[in-house]
């Protein structure tokens, strides 16, 4: 499929997984509240839990919502890229893409096909990852063809981020930092001042429940016994488990194929997946984000 195809099949009311840096979405046109509705149904989503809007270019935010400053510096220095600020919302915008929220989500991806497509449909797209809710999220083409077979799919290859982008919230008097990504805390605060934490003042955005991004096999924090019977291992060194993934050192690299790694011990057949708990360091705050909702 080709970016042309997949605008035309947007424009038709049809949904697209679509490729970005972080993860495979699953796009329908954000004017099409019908596509919208077809969104929720086929991941299972909860109706509250809100989309993101992503667009084609950094001005058709302006469309969407009510840009304080220090938005204009963000996506000055950050987009195309993993970064989502949630401003006001328009009258205009559909309460079905807030979670009927008075905030909206926004960002640009940084993907040459989907920048493409959305381009040439001409309108942003909401973009869930494509997977069903709750589950470990696709970063590749073949993961969304396993949980949607039926589903039209933009192949971009493997998403060379690999974890959803980082959330800051711009609604109140001072930034918060809702969800974790690939940018660290640092890289954002060299623009936006200190951070705050989120609290249950904050709007509500995805991936913020407590069991989130989660392997159907019961996943579990490394306690130093071996389990008994057929198990898996996500680690820094080799175990001798039934399977294993022996993960790289590096924050980043571990962050890029972490989905596809629990993907993969997901499908193996064992009874239980175990992991090795990443250092506590600020680089890894995505990557223990991701693992602490994951695990039980």
């Amino acid at each position: 499929m080709t970016p042309s195809q997949a605008a035309e099949l947007l424009r038709s009311g049809q949904l697209v997984a679509i490729p970005t840096e972080t993860v495979y979405g699953l796009a329908a046109d954000a004017t099409q509240e019908a596509a919208i509705r077809q969104v929720f149904a086929l991941k299972g989503r909860p109706a509250d839990h809100p989309l993101i809007v992503h667009l084609g270019e950094a001005d058709w935010a302006a469309h969407w919502g009510v840009l304080p400053p220090l938005f204009e510096r963000l996506a000055e220095r950050f987009w195309p890229g993993p970064l989502t600020m949630v401003v006001p919302r328009l009258a205009r915008v559909s309460p079905l893409i807030t979670g009927g929220q008075d905030s909206v989500a926004l960002r640009v991806p940084r993907h040459p096909l989907t920048l493409e497509t959305l381009r040439e449909l001409g309108q942003p797209v909401v973009a869930p990852s494509a997977n069903r809710f709750g589950h470990t999220s696709p970063t590749r083409a073949a993961h969304v063809n396993s949980e949607f077979p039926d589903l039209a799919v933009l192949d971009g290859g493997a998403c060379p981020v690999g974890l959803e982008s980082s959330i800051v919230d711009l609604t109140g008097p001072q930034p918060r930092l809702l969800r974790p990504g690939q940018l660290s805390r640092a890289e954002l605060e060299e623009v936006t001042g200190p951070l705050a934490s989120s609290d249950q003042t904050a709007p509500r955005v995805p991936g913020a429940l407590d069991r989130h991004y989660a392997p159907r096999t019961p996943t579990h924090w490394d306690d130093g016994d071996t389990p008994s019977g057929r198990w898996a291992w996500l680690g820094f060194t080799s175990r001798g488990a039934t399977a294993e993934v022996v993960m790289p050192a590096s924050a980043a690299e571990y962050g890029s194929r972490l989905y596809a790694a629990l993907r993969e011990l997901d499908e193996s057949g064992v009874d239980v997946i175990v992991v090795e708990k990443p250092p506590q360091e600020p680089s890894w705050e995505a990557v223990l984000d991701r693992l602490r909702r994951a695990t039980t």
